[in-house]
């Protein structure tokens, strides 16, 4: 099985979240923070930062890493583990734009909406939300339900 190293930040600030709608590619119209795979040579922390600058044109400041969750997913009819490194950052440099892939919008903290993310977002985003740190394990079937879960809390 093949793993697949990839990102994600979640800028929070003044009680608020930085989420954007992905316009293209993997789960296209749902929310999530900026990510995505890291390049070859490229630390997580790199990658992060890239990725940030490219879809929302912010540099997250004051950033922590904060889970690292594995997704077993089925991808083109094969089992691949997608490892996210995932940072939380309080706040940033730049003026926040939109992309060719991501629609950038604040939500109030009690307001996040999980109907418009991924099935397992409602499970450790409130985890992170608390301030702690973690490590979870996702699988899903080809519809992206749920099959197995497990968060641990470091």
């Amino acid at each position: 099985m093949k793993d697949r190293i990839t990102t994600l930040l979640l800028i929070i600030k003044n009680n608020k979240i930085l989420l954007a709608q992905k316009k293209r590619g993997f789960s296209v119209g749902k929310y999530n923070g900026a990510g995505g795979k890291v390049e070859n040579g490229e630390t997580v922390e790199e990658c992060m930062i890239r990725e940030t600058r490219e879809e929302i044109n912010v540099t997250p400041v004051n950033y922590t890493k904060r889970a690292v969750i594995t997704f077993n997913i089925i991808e083109k009819g094969e089992r691949l583990n997608i490892i996210m490194h995932t940072f939380t950052a309080d706040d940033y440099e730049g003026e926040i734009k939109e992309s060719e892939e991501m629609r950038p919008e604040w939500f109030d903290l009690d307001k996040i909406p999980f109907d418009k993310m991924l099935p397992d977002d409602k499970v450790w985003y409130p985890v992170i939300l608390a301030g702690k740190n973690f490590e979870a394990y996702f699988k899903f079937d080809e519809n992206f339900n749920i099959l197995e879960q497990q968060l641990t809390v470091l």
